[in-house]
């Protein structure tokens, strides 16, 4: 008998290996389906602009960016865009961060003001990442640590954790930059390029740290795909169970009676995608745009399926139905219906080249595949107007908005109970609502939008941004927009010989008029770090360890150090002078480069889910008593 289990399970798992396999194969026929950037976490106002739109949005988290998409924070706040399995850009308050473009083995960012910061712990080869910046473009080709701070005239580029980059000034010129160093390109004619040892981090660096480390301690990543985004989040709002029939599943906690699945969120208009749907629960990434939901002893289940070798976004897993049969003849659409596909059924696409609407389609699914509760084979053909989806039999679980309001507001949705399931018919392919400048947003309220110099600022790229695509300027007519397009600026072609390298300005020193750097020590060249105290010695205070890592890391004398206050937490290390003080030797940071050896502990960390309240992010309005940088 247990030499017949082995057998049965053996059996089993290499049905599912090959159906994995088989899905996989499918998908890559398909093509190169982008997954898009998800805007996984935001803490105070953040706005939020989408080509075509003419005015800013408050932005919401889940939602998908797609190009050309522009995020402002605001006073205090900041924001986390999750664009690769362990890819993270991170931007601080008062910090423009858009989207350019993405292909598949390129996403071009944009930062015209403010500080972010770019955490890549996984990067695979011949990809790359580039930031685009009002003087030079950066492009990243190695996992590291890269933060990026743009003010009015400098902007610095700082690597950490071996990270490597390539610079290119608006002026043309293209320079390396190597682990540990701190990049400052000041606007002039020429561009000026100055190279400095990389500072301490500082607590917005051990933020990015801890919310990175995240990812990679999940629990819920080990029944993932690791293409699928938002995994640590399902650690702090549901528990896992396996069941016979579906696996591995995932219940979410403190879902409301009657909840269910894509029933508390809003329909936004994706310009590659067209409808989209962004749920309002923290959790709500993974569990609507991949897997399928089962109903399992009177609850809701989500079942990721087989993991497989590479998972396909999809920008909502439910089928969408009319009533009363075709929708092609249909006259004043009353409303729309939908609900969420069960475990191996077909989505039938809404988005994508007219051949590819309308026919079912299980890309990303490694499971079996099931039509009317029969696995069939791959090549089979399948009517859609035949299929029924086994979810629309279970009670209160079908879906309707009134067909005006779709996509125009929060969703309000509200169960239906005067049909039976029998008189609904699938949509076939493109869905019978137009878009509006509100589908947009899904009908997210008005936001405040940065400042004009600084959403009109040009920023240097190496290509020519693309016109939006064709189904968003087809559905959505051109008009007057809140944010004029940004100038660009294409680095002219060097006319230098081949064989010539781009010259390289000394470490630590720039023709900058600003600052005239002194020349280092010469055992800084073998020495790069602040060397520890010596066994038995003590000491004092960390003004005493700042003398220290000045002695070995300062480019120019230092001001006189601020006094240090009376540390109330581990968190909060010595604060800097009053701004009624003296004006300091150096423009402000992000203007010129930073004094080295100073530690900038002005910053506490986030609290993480499960954290004390009372461990907080500081603002500068509470550091310096002013609301001002």
């Amino acid at each position: 008998m247990k030499s017949m289990q082995r057998i049965w399970f053996l059996a089993l798992l290499c049905w599912l290996a090959l159906s994995g396999a088989a899905a996989s194969a499918a998908v890559d026929d398909e093509g190169w389906t982008p997954t898009p950037p998800r805007l996984s976490y935001l803490d105070g106002e953040v706005s939020h602009w989408r080509p075509g739109a003419e005015e800013w949005a408050s932005a919401r988290a889940n939602l998908p960016l797609a190009e050309g998409d522009a995020l402002y924070t605001g006073n205090d706040a900041n924001l986390e865009v999750q664009f690769g399995p362990r890819s993270f850009v991170r931007a601080d308050e008062y910090t423009q961060l858009s989207l350019m473009a993405q292909d598949e083995r390129r996403i071009q960012f944009k930062v015209a003001g403010g500080l972010a910061s770019f955490d890549l712990r996984s990067l695979d080869v011949g990809d790359t990442v580039e930031v685009s910046t009002p003087n030079a473009i950066f492009v990243i080709a190695h996992p590291g640590y890269y933060r990026v701070e743009v003010g009015e005239r400098a902007t610095h580029f700082i690597t950490r954790r071996g990270g490597e980059a390539t610079v290119t000034t608006a002026d043309g010129r293209t320079l390396a930059i190597y682990p540990s160093e701190d990049i400052v390109i000041t606007a002039g004619d020429p561009v000026q390029v100055a190279t400095y040892a990389a500072p301490e981090p500082d607590a917005w660096d051990r933020w990015n740290d801890e919310r990175s480390d995240r990812v990679g301690e999940s629990m819920s990543a080990r029944y993932l795909p690791p293409g699928v985004y938002g995994a640590e989040e399902l650690d702090y709002y549901g528990h896992w169970r396996v069941v016979p029939t579906y696996g591995s599943v995932w219940i979410p906690y403190g879902v409301t009676v009657g909840w269910v699945p894509y029933s508390t969120g809003y329909w936004v208009w994706d310009p590659y995608y067209t409808w989209t749907w962004v749920d309002d629960a923290p959790w709500g990434w993974a569990p609507f745009h991949y897997g399928r939901w089962v109903y399992i002893d009177g609850y809701w289940a989500w079942a990721p399926g087989p993991v497989i070798r590479r998972p396909v976004y999809s920008p909502a897993l439910v089928a969408f139905l009319i009533h009363g049969g075709d929708v092609s003849v249909r006259v004043g659409l009353p409303g729309l219906w939908w609900v969420a596909l069960s475990w191996g059924e077909p989505v039938i696409p809404w988005w994508g080249p007219a051949h590819y609407r309308g026919r079912p389609w299980w890309g990303g699914w490694g499971g079996p595949r099931i039509v009317n509760n029969v696995v069939i084979r791959q090549t089979t053909t399948v009517n859609v107007s035949d299929i029924r989806f086994h979810n629309a039999t279970l009670p209160r679980s079908i879906v309707t908005v009134p067909a005006d309001r779709f996509g125009r507001e929060r969703v309000r949705a509200t169960v239906e109970n005067r049909y039976r399931h029998t008189e609904f018919a699938p949509v076939r392919g493109e869905l019978p609502v137009k878009p509006t400048r509100t589908s947009l947003y899904g009908g997210a309220p008005k936001a405040a939008p940065p400042p004009r110099e600084l959403s009109t600022r040009p920023v240097v790229s190496t290509r020519t941004p693309r016109e939006p695509t064709p189904p968003l300027q087809d559905a959505i007519p051109r008009a007057r927009q809140a944010v004029p397009e940004s100038r660009y600026v294409v680095p002219p072609a060097r006319r230098t010989p081949d064989t010539q390298v781009a010259p390289r300005p000394p470490f630590g020193a720039e023709a900058g008029p600003e600052r005239t750097p002194q020349p280092r020590p010469p055992r800084y060249q073998e020495v790069r770090t602040p060397a520890a105290p010596a066994a038995g010695t003590a000491v004092r205070d960390q003004a005493t360890v700042r003398e220290q890592a000045t002695e070995r890391r300062e480019v120019r004398p230092a001001p006189p150090p601020a006094p240090v206050r009376e540390q109330p937490t581990e968190r909060r290390a010595a604060s800097p002078a009053p701004r009624t003080a003296p004006p300091a030797a150096t423009p402000p940071a992000r203007d010129a480069a930073p004094q080295r050896g100073q530690v900038n502990e002005d910053r506490g960390a986030r609290p993480l889910p499960g954290q004390p309240a009372n461990q907080t992010y500081r603002g500068r309005a509470e550091r310096d008593g002013r609301g001002q940088r």
